[in-house]
């Protein structure tokens, strides 16, 4: 990630020797000294990778989570609520002549039923558990609910994310 950031500005100038390591040599042309090349880059922007992680403190009934938490398909039952996370992949085709490729969509639905008529139901890409969460919220669950319906998920390896319980 890092070396291809620096390579994007100066060509042929890292080298990845291992997952800790990036190796600097300024590249043919460049005007100046390694100390020079440092310079430069050091305020190459660089997004990093955040593991995904959720938190939860059960006393309080608070649910902190990260934007790239996401959701394999499931299903949970608990009391008179039913979720569930279906995947069905569509197929987008280019139009004619446009040089562009078939590509395979996820179409990710998301229904909650709280067996009272109330429900809800999402399209999207990827699930998020953002929105199971918002929709949980409209469907008045309770957070001590939302904390065992979380577990549960992870415990079923559907969240795709570390669970930390304070």
């Amino acid at each position: 990630m890092i070396a291809g950031v620096i390579n994007s500005t100066f060509a042929g100038t890292a080298e990845v020797l291992d997952p800790a390591t990036v190796q600097l040599k300024p590249g043919p042309g460049f005007p100046g000294s390694v100390v020079d090349l440092v310079a430069r880059i050091e305020n190459l922007p660089v997004t990093v990778d955040q593991p995904a992680k959720v938190i939860v403190n059960e006393a309080s009934g608070t649910v902190v989570m990260g934007a790239n938490v996401r959701i394999s398909p499931v299903a949970i039952a608990q009391g008179g609520l039913t979720i569930s996370v279906a995947e069905s992949p569509q197929v987008s085709q280019p139009a004619p002549l446009s040089q562009g490729q078939t590509q395979v969509v996820p179409r990710t639905q998301v229904t909650v039923d709280d067996g009272t008529g109330r429900s809800l139901g999402t399209l999207g890409g990827e699930t998020s558990l953002a929105s199971l969460v918002a929709g949980l919220n409209a469907l008045g669950v309770s957070p001590r609910d939302l904390i065992t319906i979380l577990q549960a998920v992870k415990s079923a390896g559907a969240l795709q994310a570390d669970i930390e319980v304070q």
